[in-house]
């Protein structure tokens, strides 16, 4: 990537961001937040800027400038990946580290976060805006939806579904085959061994549902 990022969120994925785009020897121009108490410091000598709507700020994205959404939760991440789409007509770029192993066969989108020392083998589909922590391994031909947020050590064998919104916790297994519903959420280190209906909670060993 030649051109410069900024990156939309100041937060923890954010900052995960900015360590991935330096790894690529990526400029970041600064970061962009809601939260005013934010503006004009700094994290790791990259400013935060200002708020994400700020016309004068959004101008430069799409020409020379790349952006990143790192928002962490689902409705503003798609909140503004809807804007930066309506406004400057442009799609978030990705942040893979450079320690990420990512198959040449495997199906990455747009706007995906994979972090250091994670894996994405041979057939995995990586939809839209998802988030791969560190050290996550996705397995053979698992499928993975959009504004999917997977744990670091989390392991998600071959052949797993997860559903649009779906998260799965740190150090979490899910065992082959398994379908993980919409907004469902699997909890820190449980090994899911049946399928979770959509926006239920799972935890423990085997995962059950806790709502």
């Amino acid at each position: 990537m030649e051109n410069p990022v900024v990156i939309f969120g100041a937060g923890n994925i954010g900052r995960l961001a900015l360590d991935i785009f330096n790894s690529n020897d990526v400029l970041v121009y600064g970061f962009l937040d809601e939260n005013t108490k934010l503006h004009g410091t700094e994290i790791s000598e990259t400013v935060v800027l200002g708020d994400p709507n700020d016309d004068g700020y959004l101008k430069i994205i799409g020409n020379k400038t790349e952006a990143f959404v790192a928002f962490e939760t689902k409705m503003l991440k798609e909140k503004t990946v809807k804007m930066l789409h309506d406004r400057r007509k442009t799609m978030p770029v990705n942040a893979i580290h450079a320690r990420a192993i990512v198959s040449e066969d495997a199906e990455i989108g747009h706007g995906i976060l994979i972090g250091p020392g994670a894996i994405v083998n041979q057939g995995v589909k990586l939809g839209n805006h998802s988030v791969v922590h560190s050290g996550a391994i996705l397995d053979v031909k698992s499928s993975v939806e959009e504004y999917v947020e997977i744990g670091p050590g989390a392991i998600i064998n071959s052949d797993v579904i997860l559903q649009n919104g779906s998260f799965i916790g740190a150090g979490a297994t899910i065992v082959s085959g398994i379908k993980i519903g919409k907004n469902a959420r699997v909890g820190a280190g449980s090994l899911v061994i049946e399928d979770v209906k959509d926006k239920t909670t799972v935890f423990g060993n085997p995962a059950k549902s806790i709502d």
